[in-house]
């Protein structure tokens, strides 16, 4: 089926509800790490997102290697990471930023290991993108509110292990053409539950992981569903079948704006400040972002001002 060449009033719905979803997961993953260790928090959003619904949904139609592979580079690598740098100082709205370097970290894989070929647009943008990160990690401090070393060091790890991820899918893709997302990310949400469980238990101690559980909170328990099934199920459900009706020009610019929704939401919601050199940073990464989604970015606005004409 040939890809409709307008967003719909319905598609634009789904882009922005995407965008606000993952733009408040950051905040809400500080408010689940407040009660929770990283490793239990993570073993519960993926059992929250995969154990309710196996029953019933089919295992997706492919190789179950590309299943457990997403599962470990996106469930237990990118989550691991980022739970860990959440808790360990990272704050939420600089960990919006450093996350959407995946983009750039997918670019380096897919160059490396599938043979694609960047524009120098996008070389240019990940240049600029870099500086921005060196800059935001020169603006890290050590008190409350503040954005650790390690917390910034751990949130690209996270980003880097997104971005392979990024590529599992793509072989997904050819090994299975137009797979149903849904199936594939339940499933796959099974794979980093034990791990999560088996490092919960050596990081805190089995006694320690009970305690958590048995005094899980109402903010927690909301955190939990939040992550494994608006984050995780309908966001990227929605965000999958937007890829499906239009060209990823059209729909990777609006990723755009979750930067923005996780500092407006974590300024909001937990008082967060980011120092002076981490706005310049982050600046510079949007800049970077912008550059490298250059062309599709333009396609996105030269479109909605074409639909704004009488």
């Amino acid at each position: 089926m040939q890809a409709p060449s307008r967003f719909s009033r319905g598609d634009m719905a789904c882009a922005l509800s995407v965008i606000v979803i993952w733009g408040l997961n950051f905040v809400v993953m500080k408010l689940g790490l407040q009660t929770l260790s990283p490793m239990v928090l993570g073993a519960l959003r993926f059992m929250a997102a995969s154990l309710p619904f196996i029953a019933f949904i089919r295992p997706p139609q492919m190789p179950w290697r590309y299943v457990v592979a997403y599962g470990l580079a996106q469930g237990l690598g990118q989550f691991g990471f980022l739970f860990l740098g959440l808790r360990l100082g990272m704050t939420a709205g600089m960990a919006s930023v450093v996350m959407q370097t995946q983009a750039f970290f997918t670019l380096l894989l897919a160059v490396a290991f599938l043979g694609e070929r960047a524009r120098a647009m996008q070389w240019a943008g990940l240049a600029m993108a870099l500086s921005g990160l060196v800059i935001i990690a020169a603006g890290h401090g050590e008190g409350a509110l503040q954005m650790t070393l390690a917390g910034f060091v751990l949130t690209l790890c996270a980003a880097f292990m997104w971005a392979v991820s990024n590529l599992v899918v793509r072989k997904a893709a050819q090994a299975a053409p137009g797979y149903a997302p849904l199936p594939f990310v339940v499933w796959s949400s099974l794979v980093p539950i034990i791990p999560f469980w088996l490092l919960a238990c050596l990081q805190d101690g089995p006694q320690e992981v009970a305690r958590q559980l048995a005094s899980l909170d109402i903010k927690a328990a909301l955190a939990v569903l939040y992550l494994a099934l608006l984050a995780t199920l309908l966001a990227y459900s929605l965000w999958t079948r937007l890829l499906q009706r239009h060209t990823a020009g059209k729909v990777t610019p609006y990723s755009l704006l979750v930067p923005v929704i996780g500092l407006v939401a974590a300024l909001l919601v937990l008082g967060e400040h980011p120092s002076p050199l981490q706005w310049w940073g982050t600046a510079a990464v949007l800049c970077g972002m912008v550059i490298n989604q250059s062309q599709g970015l333009m396609q996105t606005l030269g479109g909605a001002f074409r639909r704004s004409m009488p």
